[in-house]
């Protein structure tokens, strides 16, 4: 495909950075289809873009004949909305997995996951441990460029109502003028400062490689 006629696929396209990124690669020139991945009803539509709905037990059939430059993966729940931890692990590790690995077999030159702060596989927090094992068996897929956004709390308008998450963008909101330095990266960040970022690494110059964004470096990413 033609660098200035890219295809972009977006995973997680009804969440909140999901969204956003549709949004701006509709607008994008450099773009000039995108393939909307997701598990629930998408109310857009545009001349650029084609919508697939798959959850988990269909995806691996859906894909397997999808081709993109630019494969963006936004998807992620919670351990309340999935309602169990296996529940979890199939939206946020065995999705992003089998979606890296249908891009690799088609030949796509970058894979960008929106992953977490913290994470680690030795994590004893299993969020954050799922978020590392998901990072570490994408970097063993050797994708030609993977982008790893590691954004702390997310600020933006969702569509479903998580009172923790707002209330601790209250709290975060208060004390953003005190982090700083190497304090930076715990400062919340808007969901659409992140789908910048992501556009934005996609589209720079680099040499193939594992490339890691804590939230602080999203930040100032989606500023140049």
């Amino acid at each position: 495909m033609a660098s200035s006629a890219k295809t972009a696929l977006v995973a997680g396209s009804t969440g909140l950075i999901g969204q956003c990124l549709l949004r701006r690669l509709i607008h994008d020139p450099r773009y000039s289809r995108i393939v909307a991945l997701t598990r629930r009803p998408l109310l857009i539509s545009h001349p650029k873009l084609q919508v697939v709905t798959a959850d988990l037990n269909a995806l691996s059939k859906v894909i397997r004949d999808l081709q993109a430059d630019d494969w963006y993966c936004a998807v992620g729940t919670t351990i309340k909305q999935a309602k169990s931890q296996e529940a979890f692990r199939s939206v946020d590790y065995e999705y992003p997995l089998a979606l890296a690995e249908q891009a690799v077999k088609s030949g796509a030159g970058q894979f960008l996951l929106v992953s977490a702060m913290g994470a680690s596989p030795e994590s004893s927090i299993f969020y954050s441990r799922v978020k590392g094992e998901i990072e570490r068996d994408l970097i063993a897929l050797r994708i030609p460029k993977l982008h790893l956004f590691r954004p702390s709390l997310l600020l933006g308008e969702r569509a479903e109502l998580r009172k923790g998450e707002r209330i601790g963008a209250i709290v975060m909101k208060g004390i953003h003028p005190l982090l700083l330095g190497p304090l930076r990266k715990y400062r919340a960040i808007e969901g659409d400062a992140v789908a910048a970022a992501m556009i934005k690494a996609a589209n720079t110059d680099s040499n193939p490689g594992v490339y890691m964004y804590p939230s602080d470096k999203i930040a100032r990413l989606a500023q140049d």
